[in-house]
């Protein structure tokens, strides 16, 4: 197939692969492997071709197909032909013939021969050419094999243009062109017609730029991408030492173009042949842990929903401590007796709180990342994805609201401070979230001037990144989100604003309660908790600042920060 649509060659081997594997059938996994490397080989990607090629020959070893493994081996020092490397190229072309003398069922060695001689004529004397030229057309006989007869071809008359006969040589060479041509075999057309332009780029310029527009063509309409690129430069060299600078620059244009689908197709492509590969060994390690990624599924599972269960109760428990000491604050009767008891409970609760959030971070995590693992695992039921996506989500939430748990509650004293470049940390917020907003197609303008102040820098960035992922979170798609400061001799302010869905009246007296009622979804279905805004007011009342807003639902919500200069 890949003489004639290359394409089709990667899709059925795609194909024939995941049948080989389906019933781990390792004949059919080592041809699928040599295959791919044929793909990657025509397509110019030689590291990945030599890749597949030594993984097929490595298989074929361990069944002993002897026949495949010269294949494999002539394959192997093509590319190192290639790649310039002329001894491994021709050491594993010595090997795959010293093999081939051991076959009974010899069809291959034809091609071994052919290809040979072609890649390296000066190693053999013109007796031992045709030793093994009437050796290669007599197994080629054998079997009926039109493809090497052709090739051959060309071997006798580039030996008949070498020793005399120049013009039975070219009459012989275009025949077989046109023959190969005519019976569909492309990609050995390819070196013939390089040859015949070869020969008569001397004497005959005319006729060898033809032959190489000819083929040119070919390799361009079949995706012979490396062939396409090696006569783009000849065609480029034949002008450029005639100084036909005009008609030169356009195959320099044509071989610019080249390498830019060379490119193209190492970065991304509609099958995406890159990621195919390097996924290889990710799937390989998958599969080889089915079985005990199932029963780590199940206990992931578990484990995920006793920790959301924990955090529950721990939050419930708050909200009954929080409306215990709003009874007590009422009964000043009783204030003196039970005051001290009851900031002793906050403070046991919230150390309680931050021990199990701290405790349950690392297995979240790992849950987490297991599932996104396993996502990317083909071949999983439409069930088995659906679970892994609620483990990923669920876990994904758990660790947000474990990194909220762990901010609450401290005290002014507690603070660390240290002299901080405000513009740069605002800088530095911006650029972690600069992928969250390119997720939505959103844009953040920062706006900074130089100002300096104590500050703690993990407590101020925790504010900033808050309001900064608060504004992608309720903008819509292709929004424009401004950070902005000003200052004035006292203080510094810091505003965010966004074009989101603004904050309804109702809500706008609770937004900074801990554990508030007053929290709604993002424009993307982002998850709320309600903890963020509250541990913001929490940070900058510490620094001696206050933090306020301002909403229409017609143009968004701005939040302030204003911090003062000396605290």
């Amino acid at each position: 197939m890949y003489e004639q649509n290359i394409d089709s060659t990667f899709y059925y081997t795609r194909q024939a692969r995941a049948v080989a594997e389906h019933f781990d059938y390792p004949q059919g996994k080592a041809d699928a492997l040599n295959n791919l490397g044929v793909f990657f080989d025509i397509k110019g990607n030689l590291q990945l071709a030599l890749r597949y090629y030594n993984e097929a020959y490595a298989v074929y070893r361990r069944l002993k197909d002897s026949a495949n493994s010269v294949q494999s081996l002539m394959n192997i020092a093509m590319v190192y032909k290639e790649l310039g490397k002329d001894g491994r190229s021709i050491q594993r072309f010595n090997e795959s013939l010293s093999l081939g003398k051991k076959l009974q069922h010899d069809s291959i060695m034809s091609l071994a021969i052919y290809n040979y001689l072609l890649s390296y004529p000066a190693r053999f004397n013109r007796d031992a050419r045709h030793n093994y030229i009437g050796k290669a057309r007599e197994i080629a006989m054998k079997y009926n094999d039109q493809r090497s007869l052709v090739a051959i071809d060309q071997l006798v008359a580039d030996d008949m243009i070498a020793h005399g006969n120049r013009q039975e040589g070219l009459i012989l060479l275009d025949h077989a062109i046109d023959t190969a041509i005519t019976n569909k075999l492309y990609y050995v057309s390819m070196d013939m017609l390089i040859d015949m332009g070869d020969q008569l780029a001397e004497n005959q310029p005319a006729r060898a730029a033809a032959y190489y527009r000819r083929g040119l063509a070919i390799a361009g309409q079949n995706g012979y991408l490396i062939y396409s690129q090696l006569i783009a430069r000849k065609l480029f060299n034949f002008y450029t030492d005639r100084r036909d600078t005009l008609t030169a620059s356009v195959y320099s244009r044509h071989l610019i173009n080249l390498h830019d689908e060379q490119e193209k197709l190492n970065n991304t492509s509609g099958i995406d042949y890159l990621d195919y590969a390097l996924k290889d060994e990710q799937i390989k390690s998958l599969t080889t842990r089915s079985k005990y990624q199932t029963a780590l599924l199940i206990i992931s599972v578990l484990s995920c929903l006793l920790a959301i269960a924990v955090i529950v109760v721990i939050r419930q428990h708050l909200k009954r401590t929080r409306r215990l000491n709003q009874q007590v604050t009422s009964q000043n009767s009783q204030m003196k007796r039970t005051l001290g008891a009851l900031e002793q409970s906050q403070a046991d609760n919230t150390r309680m709180m931050q021990i199990v959030a701290h405790d349950l971070r690392n297995p979240i995590g790992a849950m987490y990342s297991m599932a996104a693992l396993m996502l990317e695992e083909p071949g999983r039921p439409k069930e088995d994805l659906t679970m892994l996506q609620m483990i990923k989500q669920s876990s994904k939430n758990s660790l947000d609201l474990v990194s909220d748990l762990l901010q609450v509650q401290f005290r002014t004293e507690e603070l660390q401070k240290e002299p901080i470049d405000i513009a740069e940390m605002l800088q530095y917020c911006v650029s972690l979230l600069l992928n969250k907003a390119k997720d939505k197609e959103q844009h953040i303008n920062l706006e900074t001037i130089p100002v300096i102040l104590p500050a703690s820098r993990e407590k101020l960035w925790r504010v900033i990144s808050n309001l900064v992922a608060n504004a992608i979170k309720f903008s819509p798609a292709g929004a424009s989100i401004i950070v902005k400061m000003d200052r004035d001799p006292q203080s510094v302010r810091i505003s965010v604003k966004d074009e989101g869905i603004g904050i309804p009246p109702e809500m706008q007296e609770k937004i900074f309660d801990l554990f508030t009622e007053a929290k709604r979804p993002g424009t993307a279905g982002e998850q709320s908790f309600g903890l963020g805004l509250a541990i913001s007011r929490q940070i900058v009342e510490a620094h001696g600042g206050k933090i306020w807003f301002e909403s229409n639902p017609d143009t968004g919500t701005t939040f302030f920060v204003d911090l003062p200069i000396e605290t």
